[in-house]
């Protein structure tokens, strides 16, 4: 049998420990590098809502409702507008939609045949939730929305506010994509450029999960929207 010395012995030892040692190290800088670099649910709840605050202004532009025979045709202009009630399971959601498709008649909100259809699925609505109907109830079996554009069910976002140039609950954009403010149902007869609310200084949008908070701000004329934390 052939015979070990100790010098080997010695230095197969001594680099078990050095591996032991590596794996230590390893560890700890897990421990600590690993917390930091785990999503963060108000910043993914931002960033989705800043891709489809730029998709609605660039169905805006894509789809002009001009139409010279409806003095209201500017009514049914792209929007997305936010909600809390109970067919949003009383956390805030938004939808993507265009006012009375091909009609003349402006509710000022939502229903089945007006939101848009999310460009990655077809079957589904870009809705997370909103009044009027079971099919935009995000706890009914018959939703047919989607549970992402629900900011509270997934992200755990509690509330929203818009401020600035911006008030209410909705923001929409015409063919230039410029962004307007307020409701166009509560504005009446022929479009005129004293009426038409384009915002005028830079729109706010806050949301928070009552510890957290991030601000998507949606600028004036250009309407190019961004989020900070």
């Amino acid at each position: 049998m052939k015979k070990i010395s100790k010098n080997y012995l010695l230095r197969a030892a001594f680099t078990m420990l050095e591996l032991v040692f590596v794996i230590v190290v390893i560890g700890v800088l897990a421990a600590a590098i690993i917390p930091n670099t785990r999503t963060n649910p108000v910043q993914e709840a931002a960033i989705q809502l800043v891709s489809h605050i730029r998709y609605t202004q660039h169905l805006a532009m894509m789809d002009d409702k001009y139409n010279a025979a409806d003095l209201n045709w500017y009514k049914g202009r792209w929007q997305i507008i936010f909600y809390d009630g109970n067919n949003s399971n009383y956390v805030p959601a938004y939808t993507v939609f265009s006012d009375a498709f091909g009609t003349s008649t402006y509710s000022g909100n939502p229903n089945v045949g007006e939101i848009a259809i999310d460009p990655q699925n077809p079957n589904v609505l870009m809705s997370g939730g909103y009044s009027g109907s079971v099919s935009l109830d995000v706890i009914h079996s018959s939703f047919q929305g989607t549970k992402k554009m629900n900011l509270g069910m997934t992200y755990g976002i509690t509330s929203y506010q818009l401020s600035g140039g911006c008030s209410g609950a909705r923001v929409s954009f015409d063919y230039m994509g410029r962004p307007i403010n307020g409701d166009h149902n509560t504005m009446t007869g022929p479009y005129l450029a004293g009426t038409q609310r384009l915002i005028t200084s830079n729109c706010l949008i806050t949301i928070t999960d009552g510890t957290e908070s991030a601000i998507i701000t949606i600028r004036p004329e250009t309407g190019y929207a961004s989020v900070a934390y």
